[in-house]
């Protein structure tokens, strides 16, 4: 088996980007801000491009990667990588990463991502492709968490 990549820190937590979106007055710049989260996710290698890592559903082209720690914290522990052609659905994944990376499987499966962002307001702004796209990639996230507790015996 490979060694899995060590999980850093994420850039930002879920906590910080809901507090600088509550600064964030108009839509416009809660945007932009998106976009600039997006340009804080790590690379994806080349490499992770491919049919297997590409999230179905979306608009634009989405690669989600999972490395699956099954011994971290409350293990198994998810670690995610990903990338898109779009600059906002960048930003989108960014406020997934800091939702779901590096946490256990069976704390992935309690969080609803997509109510988080329908408190942000960022649903509402979204267009009904983007929106799907969005539920398409929380949806690959649940079922890789779902995924890593079978060999754990859950």
């Amino acid at each position: 088996m490979a060694a899995v990549p060590p999980f850093p820190r994420n850039i930002m937590t879920i906590d910080e980007i809901t507090e600088n979106f509550a600064l964030l007055d108009d839509w416009e710049d809660r945007y932009r801000y998106v976009i600039d989260l997006g340009r804080m996710l790590e690379p994806l290698p080349e490499a992770a491009r491919t049919e297997a890592n590409k999230v179905l559903g979306c608009a634009s082209q989405v690669w989600l990667r999972t490395d699956i720690d099954p011994d971290g914290p409350g293990a198994p522990t998810l670690r995610f990588t990903g990338d898109s052609d779009a600059h906002i659905v960048r930003g989108l994944i960014a406020i997934l990463f800091a939702i779901y990376s590096g946490k256990a499987a069976r704390d992935i499966l309690d969080v609803d991502a997509l109510a988080l962002f329908d408190r942000l307001g960022l649903r509402e702004h979204l267009t009904p492709q983007r929106s799907n796209g969005l539920k398409s990639m929380v949806g690959r996230i649940r079922d890789e968490a779902r995924n890593a507790l079978v060999p754990a015996g859950a």
